[in-house]
């Protein structure tokens, strides 16, 4: 197998090629979807109102951040990306990008992503970006093929977007910050588990532990699905409790939280790939749902 680092080296590659390479590089989609729950996090701060400029560089210093910390995943993964079907064409992986390119676009992603969350937001936003992207990179990343606690490990990282926002905004660690921390936190587990479910014949050649029982679908992985989405549901009351929402938002929230302890119910029941593509589509979905409708009852309280 040829080294990605020298890989494809000295073949000439368009403006257009170089620049999928490198959205693919820091996982374009899966960024936005990042930054998107730091944003509306941002926006749900009391006394915040949206201010074009203040989104902006939130969302460039976020795509940033987090584009470095996918970036150290393949530099890190190289190899094991090369041995999976849906992960081979990866850009470093496939030569496209070398592995100094790579760290060379990591570094400054850094650098200017936490200084830009220094510099317009506050220390506190920006330090706690750079240790998300520490915990990302250089603790779940390697842990993913030692145990499956790397799904709980990996849950801070994923969450700590919406604290993020919430601190860059409130410029503190408050009540809010933590219940949508807690939100996405508790989502994750139903959200992997059921991609790992999907993928598990890939992961598991290439050597990751990602489900709980050594690796392999089982009822037991269903049932501990449905009790993360079973604990959704009193944690979806919190931003009503704490006067974050109102009864619309609450209800809907219920409704989404109610949907995914259906979607993990028919999956413990079917124990099929089918029924873990819907528990994986159906978190997609409930994240931007959730958020959405927290963020126009505020905009429908303020308007009132």
């Amino acid at each position: 197998m040829q080294d990605s680092t020298t890989a494809g080296a000295g073949k000439p590659s368009s403006a257009p090629s170089k620049l999928k390479d490198y959205k693919e590089l820091i996982k374009f989609t899966l960024s936005i979807t990042v930054v998107f729950s730091s944003v509306i996090s941002y926006l749900l701060v009391p006394n915040i109102r949206f201010d074009l400029k203040s989104v902006l560089l939130l969302s460039v210093s976020g795509l940033l951040v987090t584009g470095a910390a996918n970036a150290i995943n393949q530099i890190t993964e190289k190899d094991t990306d090369a041995m999976m079907k849906r992960t081979s064409s990866r850009p470093v992986a496939a030569g496209r990008i070398s592995v100094n390119e790579a760290w060379i676009f990591t570094i400054a992603s850094t650098i200017i992503g936490v200084g830009i969350m220094w510099y317009w937001f506050n220390m506190s936003a920006a330090l706690l970006s750079l240790f998300s992207l520490f915990v990302y990179a250089f603790v779940y990343t390697p842990l993913k093929k030692v145990s499956a606690i790397s799904v709980l490990v990996g849950a801070f990282p994923g969450a700590f977007p919406c604290l993020i926002g919430w601190v860059a905004g409130a410029d503190s660690f408050s009540n809010g910050g933590w219940i949508l921390f807690a939100i996405q936190f508790i989502w994750q587990f139903p959200h992997f588990w059921a991609i790992a479910w999907v993928a598990h014949r890939d992961y598991t050649k290439a050597g990751f532990k990602l489900l709980p029982n050594q690796n392999e679908p089982t009822k037991n992985t269903a049932l501990q699905a449905i009790g993360y989405s079973l604990m959704m549901v009193p944690i979806g009351f919190l931003p009503y409790v704490f006067n974050m929402s109102g009864i619309v938002s609450m209800m809907i929230i219920l409704a989404a939280n109610l949907f995914m302890v259906w979607q993990c119910s028919r999956l413990f029941r079917e124990m099929d790939v089918k029924a873990a593509r819907r528990v994986m589509f159906s978190s997609y979905i409930y994240l931007p749902v959730v958020l959405i409708a927290l963020y126009a009852d505020k905009l429908n309280s303020v308007a009132g």
